[in-house]
C-alpha cells in the first residue's frame, strides 16, 4: 500500500497568467503557496487483475480504458500501471469547486502514487509536467499551469511561465517571521458555494487576446508580491490582493457576483486589508489579508461562512506511506 499526501493552494497573484494561450506568447508569473489541507491518494495491490477507483462513486472495471475518472486514466496510462490495483482518494475540503486548485492536487498525488508503486522516484518538475499534459493536452480542460506545479513543488513560490512552454520555479526567499504573520493574517471562509471552473476559464480563456494589457499587469503584480515578501513588508499584502482581484475581475463575467461583491466589502468594512476570490471565481473559498486586531470582527462580519483555519505548508507532494511486498 502507498499514499500520497499532495497539498492544496493558495494564489496571492498573478492567476491567469498560467493560461497557456497566454504565457506561450507573452511570459506570465504567479505567487502561490501550498497550504496544510491535503489530497490523499490510496493506491493498493489487488489479488485479481481488476481496477478499482474509490471517489464519489466506486468503479470497479477489467481496463484501464473503461475507466470514468478521466484523471486516474491518464495518469495509469501515463506511468505504465495496467490492471490489478484499486486507488482510493480522501480530501480535507470538498473535492471540486473549491479554487483552491484540489483537481490538480488528485492529479498530482496519483500520478506520485503510481510512480512510487512501480518502484520509481520521480522529480517534482515531472509531476507537475506530466500533470498539466494530462488536463489540459490530453483531457483538454481550459485551465493554467500553476495548480500541477505548486502541488508538486510546495513552498511559498514564485512560478514563471514561458514565453513558450517552460516554467521556472523559484522559492520566495521570506523570513521565518514573515511567514509566521502570513500564518497568523491570512484567513480562508467558504462561501457556501462550489462551483465548476470551466466555464469561467474558458469564457477567459476566449478574451485573452481582449484583456493582454490586464493580464501583463497581473503578472507585474506577481513580482511585485515577491519583492515585499522578501523585503517583511506583510502589512502591503492585503492592498496588494485587492489590486489583483479588481484586475481579475476583468477578466470574464462569472468570477465575482453581488453577493461575492457584498461579502468582501463587508470584510473590508470590518478590517480586512484586501483579498480576493480563491481560484478561478465565482465562489469557493474568500482569501483575505486580516491585521490581527482586526480577526475577530471580520469573523463577526462573515458569520454565517465557514472560515478554515490553515497555515503555510513548506512541501509538496510526498508519500507518507510506503508499504510493499515483493
Amino acid at each position: 500500500m502507498i499514499i500520497t499526501q499532495t497539498p492544496l493552494r493558495i494564489s496571492l497573484a498573478g492567476g491567469g497568467t498560467d493560461l497557456p494561450d497566454f504565457f506561450m506568447k507573452y511570459g506570465g508569473a504567479v505567487v502561490n503557496s501550498a497550504i496544510d489541507k491535503y489530497l490523499y491518494c490510496i493506491v493498493k495491490e489487488r489479488f485479481d487483475d481488476k481496477i478499482y477507483v474509490n471517489w464519489s462513486k466506486k468503479e470497479i472495471v477489467d481496463s484501464v480504458d473503461q475507466l470514468e475518472h478521466d484523471l486516474v486514466r491518464e495518469a495509469m496510462r501515463k506511468t505504465g500501471v495496467t490492471k490489478g490495483i484499486e486507488i482510493s482518494f480522501l480530501s480535507d475540503i470538498p473535492a471540486e469547486g473549491s479554487g483552491l486548485g484540489s483537481s490538480s492536487s488528485v492529479t498530482v498525488g496519483v500520478l506520485n502514487a503510481l510512480y512510487q508503486y512501480r518502484g520509481e522516484t520521480v522529480s517534482a518538475e515531472q509531476l507537475a509536467r506530466e500533470a498539466c499534459e494530462i488536463e489540459i493536452d490530453i483531457i483538454g480542460k481550459p485551465i493554467g499551469w500553476q495548480d500541477q506545479y505548486i502541488a508538486a513543488y510546495g513552498g511559498l513560490r514564485y512560478i514563471r511561465f514561458g514565453p513558450g512552454r517552460v516554467a521556472t520555479v523559484e522559492p520566495v526567499r521570506a523570513s521565518a517571521a514573515t511567514l509566521e504573520d502570513l500564518d497568523h493574517d491570512l484567513m480562508l471562509f467558504f462561501t457556501g458555494k462550489t462551483r465548476q471552473a470551466g466555464a469561467i476559464l474558458a469564457e477567459q480563456k476566449t478574451n485573452i487576446a481582449q484583456k493582454v494589457t490586464v493580464l501583463q499587469e497581473m503578472a507585474r503584480q506577481a513580482g511585485e508580491v515577491r519583492q515585499l515578501l522578501e523585503a517583511g513588508n506583510v502589512v502591503a499584502l492585503g492592498p496588494m490582493l485587492h489590486r489583483n482581484w479588481e484586475a481579475k475581475r476583468k477578466l470574464a463575467s462569472g468570477i465575482s457576483n453581488t453577493e461575492l461583491d457584498a461579502l468582501y466589502e463587508r470584510a473590508v468594512a470590518a478590517g480586512a486589508s484586501g483579498g480576493k476570490i480563491a481560484g478561478a471565481g465565482g465562489g469557493g473559498f474568500f482569501l483575505l489579508c486580516v491585521p490581527s486586531e482586526k480577526r475577530a470582527a471580520v469573523r463577526a462580519a462573515l458569520r454565517e461562512l465557514r472560515e478554515m483555519p490553515f497555515r503555510l505548508e513548506r512541501g509538496g507532494s510526498r508519500v507518507i506511506l510506503n508499504m510493499q511486498r515483493y
